[in-house]
């Protein structure tokens, strides 16, 4: 007797422990419901196919100078052929258009500012996402309507947090309340010299973004959308709708030469 109650209670604790392996597999599914999918690489190592350059003040594929360029596997941003920066803001688009996926960049800063660029973009950078077509922008834009997740190296003293969020035309959702600031700081640490620093992007359509440092969360929102305010981003409203559901992405030039050595995306499920 005692041993059919011994191989009744072994039977009934496996079925539990089953059981909760069952509801522990569920609650993990539910919590991230993507399957794994390769990276796609954006950037091939060798040139700029499927990249279309917009720079202020000329006409989309026009790499003034040859602003971008790749030499030794790494994707350049470069002013060797600059006099001095006279405000030309450039931007690197990928041809396609996303919507729901995980963006992994590499990048570095190196060398000195350009004669003529802004303090501010000193050391500054960032990849802009849910963006216009370099196409629909005007010949003098200097940003396209998007939103960046903005680069910044440090400068040798202080703090100067990176993955930071800049809104060009745009506004974004976090903590419930509408950011109308242009700039929001990410609490990411600061990345002194020419380190490369790995910062990736996970964005959920008109959902929810989060921005990621060298590993670590540093900055979450949601509900991206265009401010009607804008001139530009006007233009883009259709049927008074201003959550960005997906767009172009872009690789900034504002001054400063800046390396990426890789640049690959993940496509999550809807």
């Amino acid at each position: 007797m005692l041993g059919v109650l011994s191989r009744f209670s072994g039977i009934l604790t496996g079925v539990l422990f089953l059981g909760f392996l069952g509801q522990y597999s569920g609650e993990a599914a539910a919590a991230d419901p993507v399957p794994a999918k390769d990276w796609i690489t954006l950037f091939n190592g060798k040139n700029l196919d499927g990249w279309t350059v917009k720079i202020q003040g000329h006409e989309a594929g026009d790499n003034f100078a040859n602003t971008f360029l790749v030499e030794d596997g790494i994707l350049k941003v470069s002013y060797k052929g600059y006099k001095e920066f006279s405000g030309k803001f450039g931007h690197l688009f990928y041809k396609d258009s996303f919507s729901h996926y995980l963006l992994r960049v590499e990048y570095r800063f190196v060398g000195d500012q350009v004669k003529g660029g802004p303090g501010w973009a000193t050391r500054n950078s960032g990849v802009m996402f849910h963006c216009q077509s370099p196409q629909s922008m005007g010949k003098d834009q200097d940003f396209p309507v998007s939103i960046e997740a903005q680069f910044l190296g440090g400068l040798g003293k202080g703090e100067r947090p990176t993955g930071n969020v800049c809104t060009p035309g745009t506004n974004v959702i976090m903590k419930e309340s509408l950011v109308k600031a242009h700039c929001t700081n990410s609490k990411s640490k600061t990345y002194n010299g020419d380190q490369w620093v790995t910062a990736e992007l996970e964005v959920r359509g008109s959902g929810k973004v989060r921005q990621i440092i060298n590993g670590e969360t540093v900055l979450e929102y949601e509900q991206c959308q265009l401010d009607p305010k804008d001139k530009n981003a006007a233009k883009l409203i259709k049927d008074g709708k201003l959550l960005i559901e997906g767009g172009y992405i872009a690789l900034q030039a504002e001054s400063h030469p800046v390396e990426f050595r890789k640049v690959e995306i993940r496509i999550l499920s809807k």
